[in-house]
């Protein structure tokens, strides 16, 4: 099909505040280079896109650019990427909104490789409310399974950042895989929830400023940090002998004030992970864990879904620790 000349988008671009995103049209040649063309139908809202439209982060490499870090949606164009016009697929795990212009627009175009099939059954706003959020959390999970050695009769799993979108959807995937999970959030009133998701205990999230003891009392035997910063070295010193600590996030900082006596001491693990550019049959068997690990019931639970007029809102809410669970923005309808 044709792209039309006439694209709704969210653009980021600088100003004299810095660099902020809004609402904007954009034409076919500000999709960028690929050879498959998607009408976009869900997006949504992560810690990412959220520093790059306030500028608090410089995640965008050029300007303007179309932000949006994941994608999901029809594919309106195959090109000679194999697939077929009418499939369902996403786009997550890609250079999107930093490289590549983003899935915050009606279409986003992209080269063949960076594109994944759903899982049979799955719809593109369940794509979504997983996400990158999602993926990146089973990654984790699956590091800590084959890396690190764990399962169920291991012990104690800890999430920290539980309340977020990272958060919450590892508490419900560890729960549903049948691990003990406690949650540590900095949002009290998100309790019920994740007891609901499969947390048998829910923690205050620990008063990290002041100084402390290079090894603390041991508690859990893994855990999945969302968090990073002094949260993640506090997990280090508080994670039994022989645990692994599954790392991603960097809403705590960027910085890893530790020292050796965990990993020497301890014999702790810990396993980094990243979503970008995974072997994509790696990135297939990942989708298809997140969809057994994650039934409907679960992403209805975390997920809130708004309109793509509402996104600004939503991405200054989850820079400043005001989002519990998924946002999913609804770009059009998947029929």
């Amino acid at each position: 099909m044709s792209t039309p000349n006439n694209i709704a988008a969210y653009v980021l671009r600088e100003t004299a505040e810095g660099v902020r995103g809004a609402m904007a049209t954009v034409g076919p040649d500000d999709l960028g280079e690929g050879d498959v063309l998607i009408r976009v139908t869900h997006s949504s809202v992560n810690y990412k896109d959220g520093l790059a439209a306030t500028g608090r982060a410089k995640i965008a490499q050029t300007l303007p650019l179309i932000g949006g870090c994941n994608a999901s949606g029809i594919v309106a164009d195959p090109g000679e990427s194999g697939l077929h016009a009418g499939q369902k697929v996403t786009v997550v795990g890609a250079s999107l909104s930093e490289k590549h212009p983003g899935g915050f627009a009606e279409f986003v175009r992209v080269p063949g490789s960076w594109v994944a099939p759903l899982p049979e059954g799955m719809t593109t706003w369940e794509s979504m409310a997983i996400g990158t959020a999602g993926l990146t959390a089973a990654m984790a999970i699956h590091k800590l399974e084959k890396n690190g050695g764990l399962n169920p009769s291991s012990g104690p799993v800890a999430v920290t950042g539980a309340s977020g979108g990272s958060g919450t959807l590892a508490v419900a995937m560890l729960a549903k895989r049948g691990y003990d999970v406690t949650a540590i959030t900095g949002t009290p009133s998100s309790e019920a929830l994740l007891r609901q998701l499969g947390a048998t205990q829910v923690l205050a999230r620990p008063d990290v400023s002041a100084r402390t003891r290079p090894l603390e009392h041991a508690s859990w035997v893994g855990a999945i940090d969302t968090v990073g910063g002094d949260v993640l070295a506090w997990l280090l010193r508080t994670t039994l002998p022989g645990g692994s600590v599954a790392a991603f996030g960097n809403a705590g900082g960027n910085a890893l004030n530790t020292t050796v006596l965990p990993f020497i001491l301890r014999g702790i693990n810990l396993l980094g992970v990243t979503v970008s550019f995974p072997d994509p049959a790696f990135r297939a068997q990942m989708w298809d864990q997140v969809a057994a690990d994650l039934p409907h019931s679960a992403l209805e639970a975390v997920t809130q879904t708004i309109a793509f007029t509402e996104l600004g809102g939503a991405l200054e809410a989850i820079v400043e620790n005001r989002t519990v669970g998924r946002v999913v923005v609804e770009l059009s309808s998947e029929g």
